[in-house]
């Protein structure tokens, strides 16, 4: 039986907004599987591309809770976060500043978000997650596919192929002989991106998927997946030259026509220095009014809401996370 539709909702939603910086791997996977449905391109997005409804939440949040502070709390709270990116405490903020408080902002929410899951599915409060537990949470049911049956609904057996996967991941986060999940080791299964014991398990995952002809490589029409372009079109569509141009641009580093592991390593990873730096610059070249190429206080909040809709602040977020705006004593 197909899971119920609420545990694919907060999916569906995020393809929708999930704002400016789309995970590298997740932007085409919808227009990749037309033929199976628009819940089977849900199901067979990478784990992640697919962050819970709590991220989402917080996101859509923040900036109604933030038009509820006062303007006095609200340069309190920005001026404090400030004072926190600024590592050297001279009053500007360097690129270097404001790209290394991003990606801890990433890796932060990465964490807490997975912890939260944890404690979520963690039924027994025993400080540990099994399969049972993760499944009963996820689908309201344990599930038990045989790896070697096909089903002929399409729908149903993209979902059997995506659950055998998240079984395999959750096998291989698992570091010790205790047959569940710790809180790292369940951080590891939800983010195996983050952690590095995963990157063999996640460039195999990837290979699988992709490497259609099995020769350890992924191929510009291996990487655009089950696209065909329509023979009464002119051109390609928009998405499609942009993919292509990714690939060649982008990932293809030697140039050779087809992604090799470490290559393709590139592709499924979010890049998140290389966001947060394009991210910093971004801010310094739109606020930094004497061309010092650093920000400082009165900069930032001359044009406040710029930095509060960027990675900065997470969007606003940060300004209601203690752990951001408290001033430490």
């Amino acid at each position: 039986m197909f899971p119920p539709l609420n545990t694919l909702e907060p999916f569906h939603v995020l393809l929708v907004v999930r704002g400016s910086h789309v995970t590298p791997g997740c932007e085409v996977w919808p227009q990749q599987y037309p033929a199976q449905g628009e819940v089977a391109a849900l199901l067979l997005l990478p784990q992640h591309c697919r962050p819970g409804a709590s991220s989402l939440a917080a996101h859509l949040g923040s900036s109604e809770e933030y038009a509820r502070l006062s303007p006095e709390e609200q340069q309190r709270r920005l001026r404090n976060i400030v004072k926190k990116i600024d590592a050297d405490a001279d009053g500007l903020l360097s690129e270097d500043e404001l790209s290394s408080w991003i990606q801890q902002s990433f890796k932060h929410y990465v964490t807490q978000e997975a912890k939260q899951h944890f404690s979520d599915y963690d039924k027994d409060g025993d400080g540990l997650v099994s399969w049972k537990e993760y499944n009963l949470q996820m689908y309201d049911r344990v599930i038990d596919f045989d790896e070697n049956t096909v089903l002929e609904d399409q729908e149903e057996e993209s979902f059997r192929q995506l659950h055998l996967k998240e079984k395999k991941r959750f096998e291989k986060a698992n570091r010790d002989d205790v047959p569940a999940l710790n809180v790292d080791e369940y951080i590891a299964f939800e983010h195996p991106e983050e952690v590095e014991y995963m990157t063999d398990f996640v460039i195999q995952e990837a290979l699988e998927e992709h490497d259609k002809d099995g020769d350890g490589f992924v191929s510009l029409e291996e990487f655009l997946g089950d696209y065909r372009r329509d023979p009464t079109a002119r051109e390609d569509p928009e998405w499609i030259l942009v993919e292509k141009d990714r690939f060649v641009n982008d990932y293809d580093k030697d140039h050779d026509g087809k992604l090799n592991p470490q290559e393709l390593l590139s592709w499924i990873v979010p890049n998140n220095q290389g966001i947060a730096q394009e991210e910093a610059l971004h801010l310094i070249e739109e606020m930094d009014l004497n061309d010092d190429k650093k920000l400082s206080e009165a900069e930032i909040l001359k044009n406040q809401d710029l930095f509060l809709n960027s990675e900065a602040t997470d969007y606003g977020r940060q300004l209601h996370d203690e752990r951001f705006y408290h001033e430490e004593l």
